[in-house]
């Protein structure tokens, strides 16, 4: 009996995250590093202890126990973790990962984002989320791009939509974090929308795009919106 599957897909698995050096007009990733990152780190996290609520670790309330946690993170390869190094400052104010590589299946999530409160909001912290993708889709050949969170976690909700992925539903007591249920949002990108995806990221970081004083002229989310129509 003849049932239905679905298209043919080239097996060939896709490469796994390294370190490499990502660069842009406003930001450049690279390998986290305790050494060499870890302290800007702790003074982008300082005293706000509220990036951590939906996280699985932190807060930290001392800097060793915060240096601790920053070195074993660098060290894993699952999730592989990155620095965004703000230019305009000149030091890194957040970090972000690839994670669940699976590159037999060609799926991979971004996640593990804390943006310190100085980097939130910036042009470089989009564009660190566009470098990254187009990392996973043109380099690595990736083609699902996955983002997950905490279903009550209203602003990385709104900053998947933003950022082009698609809302794929919600995982109903997915996982337990620091004693609390927590049912999960999945939103994915896939690499057949990715051009189109790119094209409003490039769009927006375009110099045309930025008024006099250095604000956006039409918004990120407007571009993926006009696209999808």
């Amino acid at each position: 009996m003849e049932q239905p599957i679905g298209p043919q897909v080239d097996p060939t698995p896709a490469a796994r995250p390294e370190p490499v050096t990502l660069c842009g007009r406003f930001c450049r990733i690279e390998r986290l590093d305790a050494d060499h990152h870890g302290l800007d780190l702790w003074r982008a996290y300082q005293d706000d202890d509220w990036l951590w609520t939906y996280f699985p670790a932190g807060p930290f309330p001392q800097e060793r126990d915060f240096a601790e946690w920053i070195g074993q993170r660098a060290a894993l390869p699952d999730p592989f973790s990155y620095a965004v190094i703000d230019l305009d400052k000149g030091t890194a104010g957040g970090i972000l990962a690839l994670l669940e590589i699976r590159p037999e299946m060609r799926v991979v999530e971004m996640g593990g984002v804390i943006y310190g409160r100085a980097l939130q909001g910036t042009t470089a912290a989009t564009e660190a989320q566009y470098l990254m993708a187009q990392y996973a889709f043109e380099t690595l050949g990736y083609r699902r791009y996955e983002w997950k969170c905490d279903a009550l976690n209203a602003r990385s909700r709104r900053a998947a939509l933003r950022l082009g992925f698609a809302f794929e539903g919600i995982f109903r007591q997915h996982r337990i974090v620091k004693g609390h249920n927590r049912d999960t949002a999945w939103f994915a990108m896939l690499d057949g929308e990715w051009p189109a995806r790119k094209q409003a990221f490039e769009r927006w970081l375009a110099p045309e795009n930025f008024d006099a004083g250095g604000r956006h002229l039409i918004s990120l989310a407007a571009l993926n919106k006009a696209d999808r129509g």
